[in-house]
């Protein structure tokens, strides 16, 4: 990614450093398809946990090149799938989504010991964000 200046940095990290609801589209033939998936932002990447047999992983199996939106702000990234939410190499970034998405985390809709529960990450290539009449290009 190109680098994000520290007060852009700031923004993104009071916008969508905790559970935001971002779109995320992605592409199969051609066709662009887009939902509402709940992530978390730190450091140039977004976090979603999501199924790993799904619609949307299935497409960025065959195109990681993804588009996100939310509150002012849209940009492209690789999709990258980090594999099992349990894995050890999942520790420290599942820890985090664990209290970012705390309400809703143990509601019963993920089943963390089914090993296609799993950790997208979304490693942004370039982006804009709107604030307050500034925009910043990343």
């Amino acid at each position: 990614m190109k680098n994000i200046s520290a007060e852009a940095e700031i923004i993104m990290i009071e916008r969508f450093g905790k559970d935001t609801v971002i779109a995320l589209a992605t592409v199969e033939d051609g066709v662009p398809y887009v939902r509402s998936v709940n992530a978390y932002y730190e450091n140039g990447v977004f976090y979603i946990i999501t199924y790993a047999l799904s619609n949307k992983m299935r497409q960025i199996k065959n195109n990681p090149i993804v588009a996100i939106s939310g509150e002012w702000f849209t940009a492209h990234g690789e999709a990258i799938n980090l594999g099992y939410f349990k894995r050890e190499e999942n520790r420290l970034i599942a820890e985090k989504l664990k209290n970012a998405f705390a309400e809703w985390i143990d509601n019963g809709h993920n089943d963390f010991d089914d090993e296609n529960t799993i950790i997208l990450c979304v490693k942004l290539t370039d982006g804009l964000l709107l604030s307050h009449g500034t925009g910043y290009k990343f």
